[in-house]
């Protein structure tokens, strides 16, 4: 039998082990993580008309954005892959230019108005111009409707698939066809696309040019310190240098609590090899990672346990919901 690998990210279980949710964490991906899509989730994606994209670029600046299309738009090729269509927009691009500089993606589904249920399927993108889909899969068909008919495929090597429970998802009910009125697919119609909704149009010729945020340690591994001003990482080098210098019995410890304890563990260097380690930007971030668990656990510690919703009487599973 194939030995189980842990589903996640490094990140992810590190922060389990620090909150002590090791154990729950495992039993979901026992439970739920799969590495393709069964028969049910095959199912739940194939009468799906929308779903919510994550993209980054090769540095990791994200993007979130929005795809919908008919039932069925999101075409399951097999168990491990799915294909969508890029319709007509607005010309930016933005998902399809970071997944050529990054193929990793998220995808989640979630249906409000029948199951309310939600779906995660991460993985591997690649971007197909439409004509080679075609000649791959002949059996796709031509969409009646002219702006709903994709300029480029992206086909998505399904690495992870898993729930998003119900109980935050609200039910949504549909609004009948002749109270909304058709959709504008692919138009370039500007009123019908939402005009200028948030006034950013309107003020365009008085605000200053649009100019990327500066990100200086965004190399740094961890939380919270993205964003740290280079002076304040400098000034916590200078510190931690003259700490480094001073006697070991001498030595002052910022902070208290958990960011204390860190810093005494950086002061005392690596417990094998030749020399004492350089403090410097590894320290920092492990100070500010220190604070950012010491607030998570001041609000986990007034959190009531509840039992799981798999207990409550009447559960009959995650994909056989029926809400009346």
């Amino acid at each position: 039998m194939a030995q189980w690998e842990r589903p996640g990210s490094d990140g992810e279980h590190l922060v389990q082990q620090r909150l002590g949710t090791t154990e729950r964490a495992d039993r979901f991906y026992g439970d739920q993580v799969l590495d393709h899509l069964n028969v049910r989730m095959q199912e739940f994606v194939a009468r799906q008309e929308m779903f919510f994209l994550a993209t980054a670029d090769r540095h990791g600046e994200c993007d979130s954005t929005f795809r919908a299309g008919p039932p069925g738009f999101v075409q399951v090729l097999d168990d491990r892959t799915l294909a969508y269509p890029e319709y007509r927009g607005n010309g930016v691009m933005a998902s399809v230019g970071n997944i050529s500089e990054n193929p990793r993606l998220g995808i989640l589904m979630i249906d409000f108005t029948r199951d309310r249920i939600g779906l995660h399927i991460n993985g591997r993108a690649r971007v197909v111009m439409d004509e080679e889909m075609r000649a791959r899969c002949p059996e796709l068909p031509v969409d009646p409707i002219p702006g709903r008919r994709a300029q480029l495929w992206v086909t998505v090597e399904v690495e992870e698939a898993y729930i998003h429970c119900a109980k935050h998802i609200p039910h949504l009910q549909k609004v009948p066809a002749q109270g909304r009125g058709a959709r504008a697919w692919g138009t370039d119609d500007v009123k019908r696309k939402g005009g200028d909704f948030f006034g950013a149009a309107a003020e365009a010729g008085e605000r200053q040019p649009f100019r990327r945020a500066a990100h200086g340690n965004e190399h740094l591994r961890g939380g919270l310190h993205e964003d740290i001003p280079d002076t304040a990482y400098r000034e916590a080098v200078r510190q931690d240098s003259a700490q480094q210098a001073a006697p070991a019995e001498n030595a002052p410890v910022h902070g208290s609590g958990p960011v204390a304890a860190t810093s005494r563990v950086a002061q005392a260097g690596p417990a094998t090899g030749a020399g004492p380690r350089v403090a410097g930007r590894e320290d920092f971030v492990e100070e500010l990672n220190a604070e950012f668990l010491d607030r998570v656990e001041r609000v986990l510690a007034r959190a009531r346990p509840r039992r799981p919703v798999e207990d409550e009487p009447g559960f009959r599973g995650w994909f056989d919901r029926r809400d009346a």
